[in-house]
C-alpha cells in the first residue's frame, strides 16, 4: 500500500482518488500487537498484509499506537506536541475519545527515536506509552477475506448469494451510481444547492466565534456587538454568489483506468467508491454532468488506444500492470492537454519509446485525432520507494509545452503540473470578489501566496504599486513569471519555495505603508509558521483568506484572532466579512472568501 502525497488540487468530492489516499492505511482502530514479520502478518491474515512485503515506500511498517493521552487534545496538540520534542511523525491518527493515537514514521530510526522519547513521558498530568502497531489490512484483501469468512470460505457461494439478492432489490443504474459518488447533488435544484453552502459556510463562522472568544478574551466586548448585528456568528455572511455555470465546468479531470463496473477491461472513469472502501470498480464518464465534452471526448479515445496495446491495467491491490491514469486538462479557447501515467514495471527503454511514438501516431494521425489534444505528455508513474512529494517528471510527446486560458481580459498559460482554478467562469466570480474587497490602491503591495500561476496577483497588478507571488511548485512559477510578461506587467515577481520558508523574508523587505496578503492556499491551510510571521508583521493590516476547505483551516483562523503569546507576536486580526463562492456545483464544497483586518489597540 503506497503512501501518496497530498497537492493543491481543488477539494471537490467529484473525483474519487485514483490511488490508496494518504490516510486510508490508519483509518481503522488496531489494536492486536504486530506481526514479527510481513510473512508472519500475511499468513495470519490470509494475504491483507502482503503489501508491506516489497520494495514500496509505505509508513505502515514504521507505526506506533501512543496510548493514555490526556482528554481534550486535538490533532495539532498531538502534533506540536511531538514536534517539540524532535519528533518528526510523517501521519497521526487521533482518537481522542479513547485516548490513544496512531503515529507512523518514514523510517525505523525516526520511529525508534520516537518510541525512546514518548515512552513514559508525563503530559498534563498523563504518563505516555507507547508500543509498535500492526499495519492496516489491505481494504480490498480485506474485504474478500470477511465475504469469504461469511459464505464459510466459498468465495463462490458469495457470488451466487450475491446475484440472488440482485433479482430481489435490483442495483442501481451504472449513470445513477457513479453520478451519486462524483456528484452527489446532481438531483438537488442549484438554488437548494447553493443554500446548503452557505448553512455550512455559516457554521464554519459559528464555530470561528466561539474559538475566537475561547482564545481570546480582550475581544469578547467586539465579539458580544457582533454577533448582536449578525445573528450569532462574528461577522457579516454576504450572499453566496453562484457558478455562472453549473454543468461541463471542469477544466481539470483525473481519471483511473481498471476493470469497469460492467466487466470491461481497460476502462477509463471514475472509481465508484474509494480503495479504502474495498472498491476498485470503474465507470466510464460519459454521463457525468461536471465533465466537458471535449474531455469526454478524450477519454473515449484514450480508451480506444489502450484496448489496443498488450500492456495490462495497474492494480492497487497486486502492484502489477501499467496504464494507471489519464489527466485531462481543457480551456475556453479550446484547447486541450492530456497527461497519461504508466508504470513502465521492467519494460525495455525501446519499449516505451514505442509506445509513444504510438501514442503520438494515434492522436496526432490516427482515429485519436478526432480527440483534438493540442498538448500531449506521458509520465512514468511506478511505485515510490521514499515518502518524497516530488512531482513526477512529465515527458513531453507531441504538440505544444501548455494550454493556455483567458481569465479577466488576461492570458495565461498552464504547465501540466501547475494548480489553476478547476472552474474559470466562477474563478472569474472568485477573484473579482478578491478584487473588490482589497481596497488597492496604487500605493498598495499584495503579497500573493501560494499563488499558483499567477492569477490572482496579475488579475490586480495594474490596480496596485507592486504585486509579489510565492509558489511552491517550479513548474508554477515558471508559468507565472511568463504570464505577467505576456500581460505586459512589469511590476510582478514570484518567489519559488515554501511559504513557510518564503514568505517572512519577503514581508520583511517590503517597506510599503499599504500591504495586503492574498492567501489561497491548499486543503489544509498555511503552515503555521506563515501565521505567525503575518502576526509578527505589524505592518500587514489586510488579510484576504481564500479557503478550499474552511474547516480544515480553521487552526489559521483562531491563530491569526488569537492573543499574543510568547509563541504568537503582534497585535491580532479580526474577521470583518466572510462569503461563500461556487466554484463546484453539484456537489457539497465551495470556496470561502475571509476578509481579516489588524486590531487596533491605538
Amino acid at each position: 500500500m503506497t503512501d501518496v502525497a497530498l497537492d493543491k488540487t481543488d477539494p471537490a468530492g467529484s473525483l474519487p482518488s485514483t490511488e490508496k489516499e494518504p490516510d486510508d492505511v490508519i483509518e481503522e482502530k488496531t489494536q492486536e500487537n504486530p506481526p514479527a514479520t510481513a510473512a508472519e502478518g500475511e499468513g495470519a491474515a490470509g494475504g491483507v498484509y502482503r503489501y508491506i512485503k516489497g520494495d514500496l515506500f509505505t509508513s505502515e511498517i514504521f507505526k506506533v499506537e501512543i496510548q493514555n493521552l490526556p482528554k481534550y487534545i486535538g490533532f495539532n496538540d498531538l502534533k506540536k506536541f511531538l514536534n517539540k520534542h524532535g519528533i518528526n511523525p510523517h501521519k497521526i491518527k487521533l482518537f481522542s475519545k479513547q485516548m490513544f493515537a496512531f503515529v507512523t514514521f518514514k523510517n525505523q530510526e525516526e520511529r525508534d527515536k520516537a518510541m525512546k522519547a514518548v515512552h513514559g513521558m508525563q503530559w498534563k498530568s498523563k504518563v505516555l506509552s507507547v508500543r509498535l502497531a500492526k499495519p492496516k489490512a489491505d481494504p480490498i484483501l480485506k474485504k474478500r477475506k470477511q465475504e469469504e469468512e461469511a459464505e464459510g470460505g466459498q468465495p463462490g457461494a458469495k457470488r451466487a448469494a450475491g446475484s440472488q439478492e440482485g433479482e430481489e432489490d435490483e442495483e442501481e443504474p451504472l449513470n445513477i451510481q457513479i453520478a451519486n459518488a462524483v456528484t452527489p447533488l446532481w438531483n438537488v435544484p442549484y438554488e437548494e444547492q447553493l443554500k446548503r453552502k452557505e448553512k455550512e459556510v455559516e457554521g464554519v463562522l459559528q464555530k470561528l466565534t466561539r474559538e475566537i472568544g475561547n482564545n481570546n478574551k480582550a475581544m469578547l466586548p467586539w465579539l458580544f456587538v457582533q454577533k448582536e448585528k449578525y445573528n450569532k456568528i462574528c461577522c457579516p455572511l454576504e450572499a453566496i454568489r453562484p457558478s455562472p455555470v453549473q454543468t461541463e465546468y471542469r477544466n481539470k479531470c483525473e481519471f483511473v483506468i481498471g476493470v469497469g463496473a460492467d466487466g470491461e477491461d481497460k476502462t477509463v472513469g471514475f472509481r465508484l467508491g474509494k480503495y479504502k472502501g474495498g472498491s476498485c470498480a470503474v465507470v466510464s464518464p460519459s454521463e457525468t454532468t461536471h465533465v466537458s465534452s471535449e474531455a469526454k471526448r478524450v477519454v473515449q479515445g484514450f480508451q480506444q488506444f489502450i484496448r489496443t496495446t498488450p500492456y495490462a491495467v495497474y492494480s492497487p491491490e497486486t502492484y502489477e500492470g501499467h496504464w494507471r491514469q489519464l489527466t485531462v486538462r481543457t480551456s475556453r479557447i479550446k484547447q486541450t492537454m492530456a497527461i497519461v501515467f504508466f508504470n513502465p514495471q521492467k519494460l525495455q527503454e525501446e519499449e516505451i519509446e514505442e509506445l509513444k511514438q504510438n501514442l503520438r501516431q494515434y492522436f496526432t494521425e490516427g482515429e485519436g485525432k478526432e480527440s483534438a489534444i493540442t498538448s500531449l505528455y506521458f509520465v512514468r508513474m511506478g511505485q515510490r520507494t521514499s515518502a518524497g512529494t516530488e512531482d513526477l517528471p512529465c515527458e513531453h510527446v507531441t504538440g505544444e509545452e501548455w494550454i493556455h486560458e483567458e481569465l479577466l481580459g488576461l492570458k495565461f498559460r498552464i504547465s501540466p503540473h501547475s494548480f489553476f482554478q478547476t472552474n474559470t467562469p466562477a474563478a472569474e466570480v472568485l477573484y473579482s470578489a478578491v478584487g473588490e474587497w482589497a481596497q488597492l490602491d496604487q500605493d498598495s503591495t499584495v503579497l500573493d501566496v501560494c499563488c499558483g500561476t499567477g492569477t490572482i496577483g496579475i488579475s490586480l497588478a495594474k490596480r496596485v504599486k507592486k504585486v509579489i507571488g510565492i509558489e511552491l511548485c517550479q513548474e508554477a512559477v515558471d508559468d507565472a513569471k511568463a504570464n505577467a510578461e505576456a500581460n505586459g506587467l512589469t511590476n510582478v515577481e514570484f518567489h519559488c519555495g515554501k511559504a513557510e520558508d518564503v514568505f517572512p523574508t519577503v514581508l520583511n523587505a517590503v517597506v510599503s505603508p499599504n500591504v495586503t496578503a492574498i492567501v489561497d492556499p491548499p486543503r489544509a491551510g498555511l503552515h503555521s509558521k506563515v501565521i505567525l510571521a503575518i502576526r509578527r508583521a505589524e505592518h500587514l493590516k489586510r488579510l484576504i483568506y481564500v479557503a478550499c476547505n474552511a474547516k480544515a483551516a480553521m487552526n489559521n483562523f483562531i491563530d491569526l484572532c488569537r492573543a499574543v503569546s510568547n509563541r504568537v507576536r503582534g497585535a491580532p486580526f479580526r474577521p470583518v466579512r466572510a462569503m461563500a463562492v461556487d466554484l463546484f456545483p453539484q456537489t457539497m464544497h465551495c470556496e470561502t472568501i475571509l476578509l481579516f483586518e489588524r486590531v487596533d489597540y491605538s
